[in-house]
């Protein structure tokens, strides 16, 4: 194959080993260390998302740094990333982009909206309504977005990095189970620990700028992410490890507290999360304490409460828990 076969194709030189991938992944960690303090549980699971080609839900109240989070990564990875307020009055074009006249010959164009990029920042999500929120399933699911009978593929890497405030409910819209579904995980942004707030501050009194984020360097390229990806993916899966995810699954659905429990896809997004995992730790086969660590994150959003159960005060990390807890892990 020669060198112009592989920019076409998008494969990774034969030079990459999984060594040099995961230290490349571990220097975007690195760098986004430089802008984002106390907030490494979320670079981490972005990056499994990442590695796993899957999307990330950030919850979280403001001023976590949700935003900067994104932003950082998407700098130190060196991808194209745009940013999307989303408000009640978006349309869907405005997201996929649209049909327009050009009065010079005559004929509809399609102008790509923001979506055509790598790393797509949707900011307060659920601020807009269920219509144009709908616009992105395709794009999350399919990488393409559909116009005028035209199939128009996304870039590659593509990960939509999707905020929300879950205290604030006026003039929001909750996400709909299709569109939770599309989410890899759901990251809850916590607030951080005191050494690392005094640290947030000691940045910005030195001149830190989240606005520029100039000491956020790139330290990985775009072939270097997709070899990745493709290295995760091909982690090996025993039988029994298998079956503990069906039965994670199965018993997320016998729970008493869950009116609607994960399903088959739930069950692959697990898998593809582990994996990533996994990928990244080192390991070269998916173990229990994999499935385990990804657990939470990946179906924490996927579960439906019945309502005495959230009357009461149960949380779905809390039905997880015990779930874990309840299965037999394999040997």
């Amino acid at each position: 194959m020669t060198d112009t076969d592989e920019s076409v194709t998008g494969a990774a030189p034969a030079a990459f080993d999984d060594a040099q991938l995961r230290k490349a992944m571990h220097r975007v960690r690195t760098e986004v260390d430089k802008a984002v303090v106390g907030q490494a549980g979320t670079v981490t699971g972005l990056l499994v998302c990442l590695l796993a080609r899957g999307h990330v839900l950030l919850e979280g109240v403001p001023g976590v740094a949700k935003t900067l989070v994104v932003r950082s990564f998407a700098r130190a990875l060196g991808l194209d990333t745009k940013r999307v307020q989303f408000t009640p009055d978006l349309m869907p074009g405005d997201v996929t982009g649209s049909l327009v006249y050009d009065a010079r010959t005559g004929e509809f164009e399609f102008r790509q909206g923001p979506v055509f990029t790598n790393i797509l920042l949707a900011d307060e999500i659920n601020r807009t309504p269920p219509k144009t929120q709908a616009a992105l399933l395709e794009a999350m699911e399919e990488r393409q977005v559909s116009a005028d009978g035209e199939s128009r593929d996304l870039p590659d890497p593509f990960l939509v990095a999707a905020t929300q405030n879950p205290i604030e409910h006026e003039g929001t819209y909750s996400l709909p189970e299709a569109q939770l579904d599309r989410f890899l995980m759901k990251l809850v942004v916590g607030m951080p620990e005191r050494d690392a707030e005094v640290t947030v501050l000691r940045l910005h009194a030195g001149g830190f700028s989240p606005r520029e984020l100039t000491g956020v360097e790139s330290a990985v390229t775009a072939e270097e992410i997709r070899a990745a990806q493709d290295a995760a993916a091909r982690v090996e899966v025993t039988d029994e490890v298998l079956g503990y995810v069906v039965d994670l699954a199965r018993a997320t659905r016998q729970s008493p507290s869950v009116l609607l429990g994960a399903s088959p896809r739930a069950s692959t997004a697990l898998l593809a999360a582990a994996k990533a995992w996994a990928w990244l730790n080192g390991s070269t086969a998916v173990t229990p304490d994999h499935v385990q660590t990804m657990l939470v994150p990946v179906w924490r959003h996927r579960l439906q409460l019945r309502p005495d159960a959230e009357m009461e005060g149960v949380s779905a990390d809390a039905v997880l828990a015990s779930v874990i807890q309840q299965t037999r892990v394999p040997i």
